[in-house]
C-alpha cells in the first residue's frame, strides 16, 4: 500500500502502481473525467503512468491553464504520428506546446505542403478515434540512442544529455517519441484540434543548419472552445499590420531597398511624426534635453563601450575610409556618452537627460524579420540620464512613470513588469561583482519600495547592468518589450566619464537607458492591429476629409474649409477627384478616416458643416465653430 496526502491534507491509502486517473475515479467519476495529470511529490505525472511511492499529490483538472498545456503537447505528438504515417521517411526535431498551441519541426523526406495539412488532420482524428493510450518507458542512454539510431535529430538531442541520465520515451501505437512528458491518458482524449499553418526553421535556431519545416497547431477540450478560438484567430488576421499597413498606405518594403528596410509612405510619416511631436513635447516637459548624433561610429567607439566584443554579431559589416573602420550605428549610447564627455560637470549639472530620434542598424537574420515588427533599421526615442548615485531611484522612478504615461497615452496596457539580472556566465557581462550587486540592489529596492510587481528573468539583463523592462501584450496576442529602464555603472567607467562633487573632487556619474515606448517600426505594428488601422483622432493621419457634392458648385467652400482646418493645426483633406460621391465616401471609410464632411447646398447656405464619425452610421450637423472645438477637444484628450 501507498500512502496519498491531498493538498487539503488528507491522506488516504492506495494500492501500490494506481495512476492519477486511478486516484480521481476512486473519490469521483466526474473528477476521473476532469482529470488530465497530476504533481507526484511536484513532478509532472501522466494520467496512467503507475505511482510507485508514498507522495503529496495534486491533480490537474482542464480548468488548470497547465492542463491546456499538457493538451497541446499531446496534440503536437498526435500530428508527428499521423505525419508519420503519411511521410514514412519523416524524422522528427521538437514538438513543444506554446501559449495557444503547440507546433513540430519535421524533416519529412519531402516537401509538406498547405494542401496536406488537411490529410494529416484526418490522420489526426482517425488515430484520436483508436483511443490509443500513451504511455511512458525509461531507456539508459546508450539504449535510448540505438533505438533512435534512424533519426538524426533525436540522437543530437539525447547526446547532448548528461552521462548517467535515465531517457524517458513516450509510446502510442506504432509511435515513440523522445519526451520528458507529460501528458494525457489516451488520444481518445485530443478530440478537438486544428493545423493552422506551414512555416521553416532552422534546426536548433542555427541558420547554418538543415532547414526544417514547422507546423502550427492548436487542440482544446471542446469544440466550443475550439471555435471561439478560431474566430480569435481570423479577427487577428483582419488586425495584421502587414496587412493594414498596405491598405492604408503606412509604409513599404521592398526587397530592392534592402529586406527589413521599412519606407514610411506620405500616411505613415505623418503618425510617426505626431509621435515624434508627441514624444518631444512629453520629454521637454519632464527636463529632457534633445541632442543629435551621427548614424556612423568608429570600431573603436564601440570597442571601448564593449559593445564590439558583445555585439558585433549583430552589426552590418564594417567600412574602411581613409584608414578608419566605421559601423553603422546599432545604438546610441556610446555617442551619448562622448557628447556628456565633451564638458566640465558639477554634481550641481546633475542630473542630465539627454534624448534623442536615432536611427540604429541591426543585422537580423532574413528568416526573423516579420513586417514592421522585426527590421534591419528602425527609429526610437532613445535616451540617457546621467545622475548622481543618490539620484539613481528617483531618476529611475521618473523615467519608469514616464513609460506608464506614454503607454496609457497610447491606449495599451501593460501585461506584465519584468526585473532582467546576470546570472553566472562571466562571458555574458561585465565582470565587476561589486558594480553588478550594487546595481541590483539598487533595482530591487525601488520595485519593493513603490509595490510595483514583476517578475525575475535571471540572465536576461544588459551586459553592463541590469534593468526592468515592461511587457506589453499585442492585439494578435504576442507579448514584447515595449519600454526598458537600465541601470549602468560600467560605461562611465570605460569613458572615464566625471563631474566635480561638492568636495572639489572627481567623482564617476552612474547611467540610465531609457527606451520610452519601442522602436517607431514595431509601435507603428502594435497600433496597427491595436486600432485594427482605425487610429485615434489624434493620431490619424488625416483626420477630416471634405468630399463636395458637386466639384463644380461646393469646391470652393470645401476650400475655404480646409485651409481654415489646417489653420487650426487639424489634418484636413480635400477630396477633388473626378469620381461618383458614394466612392468617395466609401474611400474615406476604407481609409479609416476619423471625420467625413460632405459638403452640398446646406452647409454654404447655413455656414454648417455634416460630418460622418467613422464607424457610426448616423450624420451630424453642426456649425464650423463648434465642429472645430469637438475635434481639438477629443485631439486633446487623446480620445479618452
Amino acid at each position: 500500500m501507498i500512502k496519498i496526502k491531498f493538498p487539503d491534507g488528507a491522506i488516504k491509502e492506495f494500492e501500490e502502481g494506481i495512476s492519477i486517473e486511478g486516484i480521481a475515479g476512486s473519490i469521483s467519476s466526474g473528477l476521473r473525467k476532469q482529470s488530465v495529470a497530476g504533481y507526484v511529490n511536484s513532478e509532472l505525472y501522466d494520467l496512467n503512468r503507475p505511482i510507485l511511492v508514498d507522495a503529496e499529490i495534486t491533480i490537474i483538472t482542464k480548468k488548470d491553464q497547465v492542463a491546456f498545456d499538457i493538451l497541446n503537447h499531446s496534440a503536437a505528438h498526435l500530428m508527428a504520428q499521423a505525419v508519420k504515417r503519411l511521410f514514412p521517411n519523416a524524422k522528427f526535431g521538437v514538438g513543444p506546446n506554446i501559449r495557444e498551441g503547440f507546433y513540430y519541426d519535421i524533416d519529412a523526406g519531402e516537401q509538406i505542403k498547405e494542401e496536406d495539412l488537411i490529410k494529416i488532420e484526418k490522420m489526426m482524428k482517425r488515430i484520436s478515434q483508436e483511443q490509443t493510450m500513451i504511455t511512458r518507458s525509461e531507456l539508459p542512454k546508450e539504449e535510448a540512442l540505438e533505438f533512435f539510431k534512424d533519426d538524426k535529430y533525436k540522437v543530437e538531442l539525447i547526446s547532448d544529455l548528461p552521462e548517467g541520465e535515465i531517457i524517458s520515451l513516450y509510446n502510442q501505437g506504432e509511435f515513440t517519441d523522445l519526451c520528458r512528458g507529460g501528458h494525457i491518458g489516451s488520444t481518445k482524449n485530443i478530440r478537438f484540434f486544428k493545423l493552422l499553418s506551414l512555416a521553416g526553421a532552422y534546426w536548433r535556431g542555427d541558420s547554418d543548419r538543415e532547414q526544417l519545416q514547422r507546423i502550427y497547431g492548436t487542440a482544446w477540450f471542446s469544440e466550443e472552445d475550439l471555435k471561439k478560438h478560431l474566430l480569435v484567430l481570423a479577427e487577428r488576421k483582419e488586425r495584421d499590420h502587414r496587412k493594414l499597413g498596405k491598405q492604408l498606405k503606412i509604409f513599404e518594403l521592398n526587397n530592392e531597398a534592402g529586406q527589413g528596410l521599412a519606407m514610411w509612405l506620405p500616411n505613415g510619416y505623418t503618425v510617426r511624426k505626431v509621435l515624434e511631436d508627441y514624444v518631444y513635447k512629453l520629454e521637454l516637459k519632464a527636463g529632457y534635453k534633445h541632442i543629435s548624433t551621427p548614424v556612423l561610429g568608429t570600431k573603436k567607439l564601440y570597442e571601448i563601450s564593449g559593445h564590439w566584443s558583445h555585439y558585433r554579431e549583430n552589426m552590418f559589416p564594417v567600412m574602411e575610409r581613409d584608414g578608419e573602420t566605421f559601423v553603422l550605428r546599432p545604438m546610441s549610447c556610446p555617442h551619448h556618452m562622448l557628447v556628456y564627455k565633451s564638458d566640465l560637470r558639477s554634481y550641481r549639472d546633475l542630473p542630465i537627460r539627454y534624448a534623442e530620434i536615432v536611427t540604429q542598424h541591426r543585422y537580423e537574420a532574413s528568416g526573423g524579420l516579420t513586417g514592421l515588427e522585426r527590421v534591419r533599421a528602425m527609429t526610437l526615442t532613445d535616451a540617457h540620464l546621467f545622475v548622481r548615485q543618490d539620484q539613481i531611484k528617483k531618476e529611475v522612478l521618473d523615467a519608469y512613470n514616464l513609460i506608464l504615461q506614454a503607454i496609457a497615452d497610447l491606449g495599451l496596457e501593460i501585461e506584465y513588469v519584468e526585473l532582467a539580472l546576470r546570472d553566472k556566465d562571466k562571458g555574458k557581462f561585465h565582470d565587476n561583482d561589486k558594480l553588478w550587486n550594487l546595481a541590483e540592489s539598487l533595482l530591487k529596492e525601488l520595485l519593493a519600495e513603490n509595490n510595483i510587481e514583476h517578475t525575475v528573468m535571471t540572465g536576461e539583463a544588459a551586459f553592463y547592468g541590469p534593468k526592468i523592462d515592461i511587457q506589453v501584450r499585442t492585439a494578435m496576442g504576442h507579448v514584447i518589450t515595449m519600454s526598458t529602464v537600465q541601470l549602468d555603472f560600467l560605461l562611465p567607467e570605460r569613458f572615464e566619464l566625471t563631474y566635480i562633487g561638492n568636495d572639489g573632487e572627481k567623482h564617476r556619474p552612474v547611467v540610465i537607458h531609457r527606451g520610452l515606448i519601442s522602436t517607431w517600426e514595431r509601435l507603428m505594428s502594435i497600433l496597427l492591429e491595436q486600432y485594427k488601422g482605425a487610429f485615434p483622432t489624434w493620431l490619424a493621419p488625416v483626420q477630416i476629409k471634405l468630399i463636395p457634392v458637386s466639384l463644380d458648385v461646393h469646391s470652393s467652400y470645401a476650400k475655404k474649409l480646409n485651409d481654415l482646418f489646417i489653420d487650426h493645426d487639424l489634418r484636413s483633406e480635400l477630396d477633388l477627384r473626378e469620381e461618383k460621391l458614394g466612392y468617395k465616401i466609401r474611400d474615406a471609410q476604407t481609409l479609416k478616416i476619423p471625420y467625413q464632411l460632405v459638403v452640398g447646398d446646406n452647409e454654404i447656405d447655413s455656414n454648417l458643416v455634416t460630418y460622418r464619425k467613422f464607424g457610426k452610421k448616423e450624420q451630424t450637423t453642426i456649425s464650423v465653430d463648434d465642429f472645430i472645438v469637438l475635434v481639438k477637444k477629443e485631439i486633446f484628450n487623446k480620445g479618452k
